[in-house]
């Protein structure tokens, strides 16, 4: 199998039987850039020239990413064994197959925010095996949150473990349940995670869930937590705008998201459900925003003086690193400078970090970029913990 996402679109152009100038053009790139794109020299910079391959080229972003189970890579393996329990537990939710539960109301409680606790570390791989039984039993506290931020979690970590496919019907028992309690700022919560669970392809009903989420949300600004999720639903729907290439409803989103931000503050803390929503964290998203739009320069200067040390939430302190990294790789004259901030986005996230196709991608670039001088030894053993071959 091709090791980056350029091998697989040359492979998939060519059964196509296709040009790169055609497939450059559907795709809306340059020739030059496709042609780099399949030499592995250059990363695929942005989710939406990213959907724009998989368009032009007929298949599924999947296909692209090549997201497959490797039985020799033991986080894959930890990832796979856990995540077989959770899609039976979804499956046996989507049914109504509920049973009583098997924890008490204070140990059912106290395993929630355990769960949430996980999260923060961005641990996955010790959340994800908890999860089948934790789903099981919250859905047998009707009239609570435990179903909303239960299915919630099992949301984020299956994204976060590359089974996008089961991270949204995950979200999708978050909305209900989040429906049926009835909690304003629970409910936003649900359509944000779910807005991030759809695939790539679909940026258009991602944004339209989050334009619906807002009309709910704003109903209810008097509560500083659903001021909170309008705001991080405002940062969603911008993201699925931009890989949509609406730039302008993308930029008005961010707005909105930047007004919220500023009347409320940075929280003391994690914020609510985890959001960390505040001015640090628009500064964070506007970040990813203008890398998705190929500004780099831009997401640079955002980065200049920032410091995330005391971010309390690893997964932001993972989206600074892995964005600076990325925008340093892009022009391939900073190489060094980026592995050093990919190698600090993977101590703040190991799994997340391993089992992200798009980081692969950036790795199999430089790697590929020096094998015309000399494979650092840093960098050849990031290549090896990502299962990329440096020679």
């Amino acid at each position: 199998m091709a090791e980056h996402i350029g091998g697989r679109v040359r492979i998939w152009r060519r059964r196509r039987r296709l040009s790169q100038s055609t497939v450059a053009g559907l795709a809306g790139i340059s020739q030059g850039y496709l042609s780099q794109i399949e030499n592995g020299l250059r990363a695929v910079e942005s989710r939406s020239t990213l959907v724009a391959l998989a368009r032009a080229l007929d298949v599924a972003v999947a296909d692209l990413l090549g997201q497959t189970s490797d039985p020799t890579d033991p986080v894959r393996v930890r990832a796979s064994e856990a995540v077989a329990g959770i899609r039976v537990a979804l499956v046996a939710l989507e049914v109504g197959d509920i049973a009583p539960p098997t924890r008490g109301p204070d140990e059912m409680a106290a395993a929630v925010e355990h769960a949430m606790r996980l999260r923060q570390q961005s641990d996955y791989l010790s959340l994800a095996p908890l999860l089948p039984g934790l789903l099981h039993d919250a859905a047998g506290y009707p009239g609570t949150d435990a179903l909303t931020r239960i299915a919630y979690e099992a949301s984020v970590t299956l994204r976060n473990l590359g089974y996008r496919d089961l991270s949204w019907p995950a979200a999708k028992i978050s909305i209900a349940a989040s429906r049926e309690l009835g909690d304003p700022a629970w409910m936003g919560a649900a359509d944000f995670v779910y807005t991030l669970s759809l695939p790539m392809e679909a940026a258009a009903a991602a944004k339209r869930v989050g334009e619906q989420s807002l009309v709910e949300l704003q109903r209810t600004a008097a509560d500083p937590r659903a001021r909170q999720m309008l705001g991080q639903v405002h940062l969603s729907a911008a993201l699925a705008s931009s890989v949509g290439r609406d730039i302008r409803t993308a930029e008005a989103h961010l707005q909105e998201a930047e007004r919220e931000a500023a009347t409320l503050g940075d929280p003391d803390g994690t914020g609510f459900n985890l959001s960390f929503f505040g001015p640090t964290n628009i500064r964070l998203w506007k970040m990813t925003l203008y890398s998705e739009l190929g500004e780099f320069e831009q997401a640079l200067e955002l980065a200049r003086g920032l410091s995330v040390d005391g971010i309390p939430i690893a997964n932001r302190r993972q989206a600074f690193h892995m964005t600076l990294g990325r925008a340093l790789a892009h022009s391939g004259r900073a190489d060094k400078l980026a592995l050093v901030s990919l190698a600090q986005a993977e101590r703040a996230a190991p799994a997340s970090f391993r089992l992200n196709p798009l980081t692969r991608d950036i790795v199999s670039a430089m790697i590929t970029r020096a094998k015309r001088k000399a494979v650092a030894e840093d960098l050849a053993a990031m290549a090896s913990r990502l299962g990329i071959s440096p020679a």
